[in-house]
């Protein structure tokens, strides 16, 4: 009973940081939280005129953190007072990029006005803010807005229809990801460096209206198609479940390696709870909100879930790399009761199946349920059928073959696996992120990009994976070491007697 209690607690404290964004009850104390929320921008006000623009900087950050909180509070209260709101931050946001003291007193004073108005009661209540879905030509004509806008060298317009189209990308990702994968992930990198390139001081219009052209490009022959085959189906479940399969297979492997059967339920626990989850989550997103709305929100969720993932794949590419010696294997299996490897390891092992599964799960249910009334239910039906039995017949060889294995090259091969996954999830983590706008993004021509190690254009994204390549290589070169040096020394006694 322990055991489930401990679980469940580790799954809520999981699930408390995924679901965090979603911010699925709008609050019904909307003025006051923004009549709070004000006392930072008061303090930016102050910090400005006093001519400390970074201190203030930070205050007005305060100020967008507790936005994020309030504001479907807001939404459902008055759409127009959401979108005057929106719009006055964005004119803040503009002024700190100027850097010039007046136009961000201005701008606070401004957005300081609009809440007031809200809070006060002054805009018409009743009319709930809904963005709608969009269709790809509707996406591909936001681009084209975007594109004008940088090429009239509107900073403040490029970066609010950049916004635009990043908030809408989860409209359209599953009409895009059906027809290609590759446009998919260049969609999703570019998106992000269009931004950076906005947002650059000064602006890098020339980039940012050369690669929105390119997207125009390759995203245009997608919007025409009518519907879908059962292979499009097949081929997203596949292409979205296999880095969830991989680890998934790992784990079951090591299970039956050890002897260890009860860790299947801890595992097979997590995969049903991160399946159930991401079902559940897609359908209150097409019910309750719009896809667009939801956007930011999917891609904060992919990036922490991916991030949290890669920290745990690492560990445990660690521990079974150092576990790659038989004598320490055995050595482990006699000191570490049965009792101890579940409460412990086991546990953990259900919580980083669940993140896998949670992951991949809640885009890919997104993407067939816009698929649906593009695609015959017999189609779609016969898709996930052919998915589901080849990702499970793929997962089958990979567990046999790995028990197949003598101790040593299978450790090896499972933290050499297990290690790529954390490579890549840390990628797509803080591409999420990076997506999401929570992190900066610094590009660079000098980094390619390399989708199967998630390798981005991006420093902030591409610096973690080297520094987690490094640490490898650390870690093997020490482990060689120190096997040499004990060698040495069991020769050494050895001649000695």
């Amino acid at each position: 009973m322990k055991l489930r209690i401990r679980t469940l607690f580790l799954l809520l404290i999981v699930l408390a940081i995924a679901f965090n964004p979603i911010k699925v009850l709008a609050s019904t104390q909307a003025e006051e939280n923004i009549t709070k929320a004000d006392a930072n921008i008061e303090q930016a006000l102050l910090e400005t005129n006093q001519g400390r623009l970074s201190e203030a900087k930070q205050s007005y950050q305060k100020f967008r953190d507790a936005w994020v909180q309030i504001e479907d509070g807001v939404k459902q209260e008055s759409a127009d007072a959401y979108k005057d709101i929106e719009s006055s931050m964005g004119q803040v946001d503009y002024a700190f990029l100027q850097n010039k003291p007046e136009n961000i007193t201005q701008a606070l004073h401004d957005l300081k006005k609009v809440n007031e108005k809200f809070s006060q009661g002054e805009f018409p209540k009743g009319q709930a803010f809904k963005r709608e879905s969009i269709s790809l030509s509707d996406f591909i004509i936001q681009l084209q807005q975007t594109k004008l806008k940088a090429q009239a060298h509107d900073q403040e317009s490029a970066l609010a229809e950049i916004s635009k189209v990043r908030e809408s990308w989860l409209s359209v990702e599953g009409v895009v990801v059906a027809q290609s994968a590759s446009v998919y992930s260049n969609s999703e990198r570019d998106m992000v460096t269009v931004n950076a390139m906005l947002s650059e001081n000064p602006p890098n219009y020339q980039g940012a209206v050369q690669l929105l052209n390119q997207m125009i490009d390759y995203l245009s022959p997608l919007a025409n198609k009518a519907g879908y085959t059962f292979w499009d189906a097949a081929m997203i479940l596949i292409r979205e479940g296999l880095e969830a399969l991989l680890v998934i297979a790992a784990l079951l492997a090591f299970v039956k390696k050890s002897g260890r059967s009860q860790g299947n339920r801890w595992i097979w626990l997590g995969v049903l709870s991160g399946l159930l989850l991401s079902v559940i989550i897609a359908l209150i997103v097409k019910s309750v909100f719009s896809s667009g709305a939801f956007g930011t929100n999917n891609a904060l969720i992919n990036g922490w879930t991916g991030v949290i993932a890669a920290a745990m794949l690492l560990y445990m590419s660690y521990w079974l790399h150092s576990q790659s010696n038989i004598a320490d294997w055995q050595q482990y299996i006699r000191t570490k009761s049965e009792s101890a490897l579940d409460t412990g390891r086991m546990v953990s092992l259900g919580v980083l199946s669940f993140l896998a599964i949670f992951r991949e799960g809640t885009e890919t249910v997104l993407f067939f349920i816009g698929m649906v009334n593009q695609i015959t239910m017999s189609d779609l039906v016969l898709g996930l059928v052919i998915g589901f039995g080849l990702l499970a017949a793929l997962a089958f060889l990979m567990i046999r073959l790995g028990l197949k294995l003598p101790i040593r090259p299978f450790f090896m091969v499972s933290s050499v696996i297990v290690f790529y996954l954390c490579l890549k999830f840390t990628g797509m983590g803080i591409h999420g992120l990076q997506m999401a706008g929570l992190i900066p993004s610094t590009m660079s021509s000098s980094i390619p990009n390399i989708d199967l190690l998630a390798l981005y254009p991006s420093w902030q994204s591409t610096l973690p994976q080297i520094a987690l390549v490094v640490m490898a290589l650390t870690v093997i070169l020490w482990k060689q070491a120190k096997a040499k040096n004990m060698n040495l020394k069991d020769l050494k006694n050895n001649v000695s007697k």
